[in-house]
């Protein structure tokens, strides 16, 4: 399954390379959620939430009142998600706030997950409605906006975190944005690791590596290359 990836920054759609470059920048939303109407899961992320900028929470409504999303960024608690769970999103990610114990009891049961955090999650939401956000740069766990690293394989925590979510979203950093595809056997090892939905991201650029993950069981999220021109919407 392809599933469309919106991201949010500045009160425009964006395209960043790496998380970083700004590659592209669009403020046609009717455009874009007319074009993104036939999916069943379209991917809503605020960036400017999650580095803690600031909100697009009035666009995240616009979109979620009218596409089926699937909404990240920023999210810290369990009411972060349930406020955009009642604004209309049908999932919420959580990502950074998994990682890095923070305090004594997270640390006796993990030396970085935050398995407390990931338990109350669950309890409170429900693992149907929770994604968690499983990124990797240079094979270890990237967190705070990919800024900053833990010392966990994406391996590692999907292995750990598997008992409170109903679905694991991996962004490979290293090929984000830069339309030079998606290694493959990582979502193989991935797929491996979890019996959960799997949904990978980062540098997919056409539809046959989206059929060729589809094969294997792993859904796919494409942002640069829908905007691009390069895989049809």
């Amino acid at each position: 399954m392809l599933i469309p990836s919106i991201d949010l920054m500045g009160g425009r759609i964006v395209q960043l390379v790496q998380g970083e470059t700004l590659k592209l920048a669009f403020d046609d939303f009717d455009y874009w959620i007319e074009r993104f109407g036939k999916y069943p899961l379209v991917q809503l992320i605020d960036l400017d939430a999650a580095m803690r900028q600031g909100s697009n929470e009035p666009l995240i409504e616009r979109f979620t009142r009218q596409l089926p999303c699937q909404v990240g960024g920023g999210l810290r608690s369990a009411e972060d998600g349930q406020r955009k769970l009642d604004l209309g999103a049908r999932r919420v990610i959580y990502g950074s706030t998994l990682f890095g114990g923070d305090n004594e009891a997270d640390r006796k049961r993990h030396a970085v997950l935050n398995l407390d955090f990931s338990e109350n999650l669950r309890e409170s939401l429900g693992e149907d409605q929770l994604v968690f956000s499983v990124d990797a740069r240079n094979g270890r766990v990237a967190v705070k906006g990919w800024k900053d690293s833990v010392d966990l394989t994406p391996e590692e925590a999907v292995t750990w975190l598997e008992n409170d979510c109903g679905t694991f979203l991996y962004t490979h950093v290293d090929t984000e944005g830069t339309l030079s595809g998606f290694p493959q056997e990582v979502a193989a090892i991935l797929r491996a690791c979890t019996a959960r939905q799997l949904i990978v991201a980062g540098g997919i650029r056409s539809h046959a590596e989206v059929d060729e993950l589809d094969r294997m069981g792993v859904d796919a999220v494409a942002g640069m290359a829908v905007y691009s021109g390069l895989m049809e919407a």
